[in-house]
C-alpha cells in the first residue's frame, strides 16, 4: 500500500509556481541577477583594488615634492643652548623617536646626539655636538668618530607642494603620533574605530534613530570610509550620488583588508583637510601643528589635539584663526566627548577647557615664504621643463633662512606702521579711495648673492603679485652707480677724472639732450651751491646727480648699470641719472653686490640643490659672478653710502638704533625705496602702490623703517653679528680736505676732513677758499719760510720782532728738557723737522 506523503500547501504553491513558465522565468531572472552582481561587484572590487595598491605604493604622499629652506650650521665656538639645538631639529621634523625617518636625537647632560635617518639631508652624518656652558666646545662625527669644526643641521621644511592647489603638508608616522591626539580624533569622529571593520552597525542604527527622533542629521562614517572619500586620493568625486557611495564602500572594504588600524590612521592623519592659514590649504595634522601653533606635533597639549580635532567636521567655519569663538565652543564639544570615553581626567578636562587657544602670533607669511615658494616653482618650471615637479617626489634644497624670513615677516609687519598711518591722515583730506601701500622686502647673503629672505607684499591671500619682481622706477636708489660711473673715471684714463672731492654747482640747471631740454628740480626746491661729489650723494640732490652724470657720460652709466645686472631697456639720457627707468627690486639688490663684493657682481640665487625620488642630485648651483668695477672705486662707493648713513637721507637708521657699520641709500619716485648693506647682507626694500600712483612719502619715512627693523632683527642672529668694518684695498690713500672747495685743508680751513681717493688722484691744490691756489710745493715751500722765520726770530720774516728783541732770545740760556736724562750736555746735532706740508708732498711723491 503506498504511503501519501503531505505536502504543505505552501511549499505546494511553491512548486507549481517555479514549475509553470513564468515561475521559471522569475527563477532564472534571480539567478542571472546574482550572477551579475556577483561579477560587477567583483569587477569593481578588483578595479578599486588595483587602484588603491598603486596608490599605497607611494605612501602618504605618493606624489609630493619638497622644498627645503637652507641648513643651519653649527660650529665651534658657538654660543647656543642644548634646548635651541633640539627645538631646531624639532622645527626641521626631527623628534625622540628612533622610528622617524627624518631623523631623531637624543639630548644628554653635556650635550646632543643627532642621527639623521634615510630621508634627511644628503650632507649629514650623525654627531654629537658638546657643550661647555652654553657655547660649542666639540663637535664629533659618529661615522668615524673623528672631530668635525662644523655640523649642519637638517634643513627647515618650508612647504610640501605635491598639486596645483597649494597644499601644505608635513608627514606624520603613526608612532610619532600623540596619544592624545588619536584619543581627540576617535573621540570626536569614530570611537569604535579600533574595533570594527571598516562600518560601525551600532553607529549606523543610532544615527538613523537619532536623525529620526530628534530630526537632527548626524554623520555615521567611520574614519575609513572618511579616508576613502578624502580629496579624490582614490578617485572617487564629490558629488553625492548612489554609484559613489557603492564606490566608497568597496573602497572601505579594501582597505580595510590592505592596511592595519595603525596605517589607516596614519593616512588619515596626513590627509585630513584642517582648512587653510594665508594662502595655503592644510593637509594633515603634522602641517596644522606647525601653522596654528607654531610647534611640532609630538608637543601639542590636551587643548590644541582637541581643536585640531574639532577641525575635522567643518575646518572653514571653525577655523581658530577666524573664528575664534566658534574655534574654542567645538574644542570644548571635544574635550567633552574625551572626558566621556574616559581618553582624560576631571582634572585634565577642566585645565584643557579653560586654555586659551595658543594660536601662534603672525601669519603664514613668515612661516612658509609663499612669495619665495613661487620664485622656486617658476624657476623649476623654467629650468626643468621636461621634469613635472607637481606629480613626483624630489626635494628642493633653497637658500632660504628661516629665521631671516621670521624677521622679514615681522619686521614688514612693523616698519610699514608709519607710512600707513600717514596714508590714514591722508584719508581724511582726499575725496579718492587712497589704498594701503604695499611693501615688498629682498634679503642677500652679501658673499654669495643668496636669497635668504623674501615677502613679495602684504597679504598672499589678498594678491599672489610679487612685487619683489615687478618693475618699478628705483630713483635714488639708482644714483650710486652714476658716482661709481664717474668715480671710474679715475682707472680708466679719462680726459677728466672725478673724485670724492670733486665739486659742482647745485642750482637750478636746463640740460639739453635730443634737442629737448630737461629741467630736474631737487627736493623741495632746495640749492646748495657748490658742493662735493660726496655732499651731492649723501643730500641725494638731483641737479648735481645729472651733471655728474652729463661729466661722464650717460652711456658710461648705462654701460655699468648693465653689467650690473640690471633692466637691458635702461636708455642714456639724462633721466637715467635720477633713476627714471624701471628696474625690479631684486635686480638693484643684486646690482649692489658690486659694492659690498669689492666690485664684483654676484647673480642673486634661490635654489641650491635639487633631488629626485632616489635621493640623487640631478642640479647643483654654482655662484655666477663678473668683475665690474675696479675695487678701488667700490670702495670709495661704499665710503660715500656710508656718509648717506652718517648725515645724509638715510641718518634716520641710526637714530632708530641700527649702528653697525653699514651703507645705503633712500630712493623716492613714485614710490619709497631702501638699499643698504653690511659685510653680512644686502637689504632692499620698496613700498607703494600697485597702480603706480604717486606714494606721497619719500624713501626715509616708507622704506627706511622697514629696513631698520629688518636688518636691527636680522643681525641679532649667530650667523649674522659678526659684522666687519669696510677695509680699504691697496691703492687708498686718505687725504685732509675743506669739504667746501674739495682741496687739499690748510691750516687756516675751519672744518677740514678726511676723504678718500685712488692713489693718484687725490688733489694737488691747497684750498682757495682759506689762503690756497697755489700748487702744495710753492705754497709749503712759503709756509716753512715762514715757519724758519719764526724759529730764528728773524724781524723779516716775522715781521714784528726788533733785532734787540732777537739778540735777547740768543743770549737767553736754553731750559733743559723737563724729562731729559741727568747726563753730561752733549753738542745738539741739527734735527730735521718736517711740517704737515713737507709731509704731503712726501705722500704725493
Amino acid at each position: 500500500m503506498a504511503v501519501r506523503v503531505q505536502v504543505p500547501r505552501k511549499k505546494a504553491s511553491l512548486v507549481r509556481l517555479f514549475l509553470n513558465p513564468f515561475g521559471k522565468f522569475l527563477l532564472l531572472s534571480a539567478v542571472g541577477l546574482s550572477i551579475v552582481s556577483v561579477l560587477a561587484f567583483t569587477f569593481f572590487y578588483v578595479k578599486y583594488a588595483r587602484l588603491i595598491d598603486e596608490k599605497l605604493k607611494g605612501g602618504p604622499f605618493p606624489s609630493t615634492s619638497m622644498i627645503f629652506a637652507s641648513p643651519h650650521s653649527v660650529t665651534l665656538g658657538d654660543e647656543f643652548l642644548v634646548d635651541e639645538i633640539a627645538e631646531q631639529l624639532r622645527r626641521s621634523g626631527y623628534s625622540e623617536s628612533r622610528n622617524n625617518r627624518l631623523g631623531w636625537y637624543h639630548p644628554r647632560a653635556d650635550g646632543i646626539e643627532i642621527f639623521p635617518g634615510p630621508d634627511s639631508y644628503f650632507e649629514q652624518e650623525a654627531g654629537v655636538i658638546k657643550m661647555t656652558g652654553n657655547r660649542v666646545s666639540q663637535i664629533i662625527s659618529l661615522r668615524d668618530n673623528t672631530e668635525r669644526t662644523q655640523y649642519l643641521l637638517e634643513p627647515e621644511l618650508i612647504t610640501n607642494l605635491s598639486d596645483r592647489n597649494r597644499e601644505k603638508r608635513r608627514l606624520v608616522h603613526f608612532p610619532d603620533l600623540p596619544k592624545v591626539l588619536v584619543h581627540a580624533v576617535i573621540a570626536a569622529e569614530d570611537k569604535r574605530f579600533f574595533l570594527h571593520s571598516g562600518f560601525d552597525p551600532l553607529r549606523i542604527i543610532k544615527t538613523a534613530y537619532d536623525d529620526v527622533t530628534k530630526r537632527r542629521r548626524y554623520g555615521a562614517s567611520t574614519l575609513s570610509m572618511q579616508l576613502a572619500r578624502m580629496s579624490g586620493m582614490f578617485g572617487l568625486g564629490q558629488e553625492k550620488t548612489l554609484r559613489r557611495k557603492a564606490a566608497e564602500v568597496l573602497v572601505t572594504l579594501h582597505l580595510e583588508q590592505k592596511l592595519t588600524k595603525e596605517e589607516i590612521f596614519e593616512y588619515y592623519a596626513n590627509q585630513v583637510d584642517l582648512g587653510r592659514r594665508g594662502s595655503f590649504a592644510i593637509r594633515g595634522f603634522g602641517e596644522a601643528s606647525q601653522a596654528y601653533f607654531g610647534k611640532d606635533l609630538s608637543r601639542i597639549t590636551v587643548a590644541e589635539a582637541a581643536t585640531l580635532a574639532g577641525l575635522i567636521q567643518r575646518p572653514s567655519s571653525t577655523n581658530p584663526i577666524r573664528w575664534p569663538d566658534r574655534a574654542k565652543a567645538r574644542r570644548n564639544v571635544v574635550l567633552g566627548l574625551m572626558r566621556e570615553n574616559d581618553f582624560i581626567t576631571e582634572k585634565q578636562y577642566t585645565e584643557a577647557v579653560t586654555a586659551p587657544l595658543g594660536i601662534a602670533p603672525g601669519g603664514m607669511e613668515s612661516t612658509d615664504a609663499p612669495y619665495f615658494v613661487d620664485l622656486v616653482n617658476d624657476s623649476l618650471q623654467e629650468q626643468f621643463q621636461n621634469l613635472d615637479f607637481q606629480s613626483h617626489s624630489y626635494r628642493v634644497y633653497t637658500t632660504l633662512d628661516m629665521n631671516l624670513q621670521r624677521a622679514a615677516a615681522e619686521a614688514v609687519r612693523i616698519g610699514i606702521q608709519e607710512a600707513d598711518e600717514a596714508i590714514k591722515r591722508r584719508r581724511k583730506y582726499s575725496r579718492k579711495t587712497i589704498p594701503d601701500p604695499q611693501v615688498a622686502l629682498v634679503a642677500l647673503d652679501s658673499e654669495t648673492g643668496e636669497v635668504k629672505a623674501l615677502v613679495g607684499g602684504r597679504n598672499y591671500g589678498l594678491s599672489q603679485l610679487d612685487r619683489i619682481l615687478a618693475k618699478r622706477q628705483p630713483g635714488s636708489a639708482f644714483k650710486p652707480f652714476v658716482y661709481a660711473a664717474a668715480l671710474n673715471t679715475a682707472v680708466n684714463s679719462s680726459a677728466k677724472v672725478l673724485t670724492p672731492s670733486t665739486s659742482v654747482v647745485d642750482e637750478p640747471t636746463t640740460f639739453w639732450f635730443d634737442n629737448k631740454p630737461y629741467e630736474p628740480a631737487n627736493f623741495k626746491n632746495e640749492y646748495y651751491g657748490v658742493v662735493t661729489l660726496r655732499r651731492a650723494l649723501s643730500k641725494s640732490l638731483n641737479v648735481p646727480t645729472v651733471k655728474v652724470a652729463e661729466m661722464v657720460g650717460y652711456e658710461k652709466v648705462v654701460e655699468l648699470a648693465r653689467e650690473a645686472g640690471m633692466n637691458l631697456h635702461i636708455r642714456p639720457t639724462p633721466a637715467v641719472a635720477l633713476g627714471a627707468y624701471d628696474v625690479t627690486p631684486l635686480e638693484i639688490a643684486g646690482a649692489y653686490t658690486i659694492y659690498v663684493h669689492q666690485g664684483v657682481y654676484v647673480r642673486p640665487s634661490w635654489i641650491k640643490v635639487v633631488r629626485n625620488d632616489t635621493g640623487t642630485p640631478i642640479y647643483t648651483s654654482k655662484v655666477e659672478s663678473r668683475p665690474v668695477l675696479d675695487p678701488r672705486v667700490a670702495y670709495l662707493m661704499v665710503s660715500l653710502l656710508e656718509e648717506v648713513l652718517r648725515s645724509g637721507t638715510g641718518a634716520g637708521v641710526q637714530s632708530r638704533g641700527f649702528v653697525l657699520p653699514a651703507a645705503g641709500k633712500t630712493g623716492t619716485s613714485r614710490d619709497g625705496w631702501f638699499a643698504g648693506f653690511t659685510s653680512k647682507l644686502i637689504c632692499v626694500v620698496w613700498v607703494g602702490f600697485d597702480d603706480g600712483s604717486e606714494l606721497g612719502l619719500e624713501g626715509a619715512r616708507s622704506a627706511l623703517p622697514v629696513w631698520t627693523e629688518f636688518m636691527k632683527r636680522a643681525h641679532q642672529y649667530r650667523e649674522y653679528r659678526n659684522v666687519k668694518a669696510f677695509e680699504a684695498p691697496a691703492g687708498i690713500v686718505s687725504v685732509e680736505i675743506d669739504p667746501a672747495s674739495g682741496e687739499l685743508a690748510t691750516p687756516a680751513c675751519p672744518s677740514p676732513r678726511t676723504e678718500v681717493f685712488i692713489a693718484g688722484s687725490q688733489p694737488v691744490e691747497l684750498c682757495h677758499l682759506h689762503g690756497g691756489g697755489r700748487s702744495v710745493t710753492t705754497q709749503v715751500a712759503g709756509w716753512e719760510a715762514q715757519a724758519q722765520g719764526r724759529e730764528t726770530g728773524t724781524a723779516a720774516a716775522l715781521g714784528t720782532a726788533g733785532p734787540e728783541d732777537a739778540a735777547a732770545r740768543a743770549r737767553k740760556p736754553r731750559q733743559p728738557a723737563q724729562n731729559a736724562a741727568a747726563e753730561p750736555s752733549q753738542p745738539e746735532k741739527p734735527r730735521e723737522k718736517k711740517s704737515i706740508f713737507r709731509r704731503l708732498i712726501d705722500v704725493f711723491k
